[in-house]
Formats: structure tokens, sequence, C-alpha cells
């Protein structure tokens, strides 16, 4: 029997053709650099706001891989301040992970020389990157103040104030940059996003 034709893909999003997202790029203006280091089981996910992020970000990076030769990090680190996007999770000494070094405010004055470091994966995958790759062990890192409850309603969070990557993301840029209002146009897009895959779901589920 001759084997299925793989279904097209759109070169932007990498996504089937069938459920591209790109109309969901929302493009922002924001000074500060982002480094996105996804894991790999998180690319061809369907539920994941990485890519939407990257594509909307334009000064962002978007890496795949568990783990980073030292070297590699030490490249992708250099030359501004970086600040990991993680909470301070003291119950991680016990699996090897250094305690981060203390944020410096000083540091959050000028976010043009600031680099936020986002991992893309689930929190037992976060923890197992940020133990595979101590440079990444220090770096301060940046706690989110009163952010709104997720809108990432395909995914199961096990507390409220766990989001997505692409909230997360767009909250800590809200907050360093100091200027909520120029990112909500993203959430709004990630709604809609989030509808679309809703979509699919419902259409499974009928079909089963």
């Amino acid at each position: 029997m001759a084997e299925p034709a793989k279904r097209a893909r759109c070169p932007r999003c990498l996504r089937a053709v069938s459920s591209c997202i790109c109309h969901w790029v929302t493009p922002v203006p924001h000074a500060l650099e982002v480094l996105i280091l996804q894991h790999p089981l998180e690319v061809q996910n369907a539920k994941g706001s990485a890519r939407l992020l990257h594509l909307s970000l334009p000064n962002s990076r978007l890496l795949t891989g568990e783990q980073f030769a030292p070297d590699t990090l030490t490249a992708l680190l250099a030359h501004k301040h970086n600040v990991l996007l993680y909470p301070d999770t003291p119950g991680d000494r016990s699996l090897g992970i250094a305690p981060p070094p203390a944020l410096d405010p000083a540091i959050l004055l000028d976010p043009a020389r600031l680099r936020l470091v986002v991992l893309d994966a689930t929190w037992r995958k976060s923890r197992k990157m940020l133990y595979l790759n101590p440079p990444l062990q220090q770096l301060p890192r940046l706690p989110l103040r009163a952010t709104p409850a997720s809108h990432y309603l395909i995914r199961k969070a096990h507390a409220p104030d766990q989001l997505s990557t692409l909230e997360a993301t767009c909250y800590a840029l809200m907050q360093l940059e100091q200027d909520a209002s120029r990112f909500v146009t993203l959430i709004t897009a990630f709604d809609g996003f989030v509808a679309q895959q809703l979509s699919y779901v419902m259409a499974h589920a009928e079909k089963a």
C-alpha cells in the first residue's frame, strides 16, 4: 500500500496549512530582547504558544533543545543583562538546582540593555532544562506581579496563576517596559488562537 501523503505545512508557523495560525500573528514593537528556549517536545504541540509569541515579537529568538552546550549558552547570554522568567522554587534545591542570585532592580531600568530568557516547556520539563543547564541557574529570576487568571483553556493547569508561555512573557514585558496597553492586542490574538484550538478539540469529540 502506498504511504499516505504528508499534510502540507505552513513554512512560517510550521503547522498544517489547514490549521495555520499565521492570521493570529500580531507584531508588537518592544525594546527588550526575548530569548525563548523551547523543549523539543513542544515543537509539534498544537497547543503550544511559543511559535505565535516568537512570530509576534520582532526582537525575539527561538531555539529548541533540552540541554545546550555551555559555550552556546554563554554566547546566547552575552552582551546584555539577563533575567530568567521563572519562579523561585526553593524545593528545587533538593534536585541539585542552585539558588538564583538576587535580582538587582538597577538592571531593569533600561529595557534596551535587558534580555528576558523564557523556558517553553511543561513544568516538569522546564525544571529538567534548568537542571541540565547550569548557566541558566546563575541568572536572576523575574517574579510576575498581580497577573490575571490564565486564558489558556486548552491545556490543564494546576493553578489559575499558571500561564501559557505567551501570556507569561507578555505580562513580563508589560511589567518591564511599563506599558501594558501595547501588549493587550497580542493577548487578544492569543484568545483567538485558543478559540481555534478549542474548535478542533470539540469537533474531534463530536466525531468520537
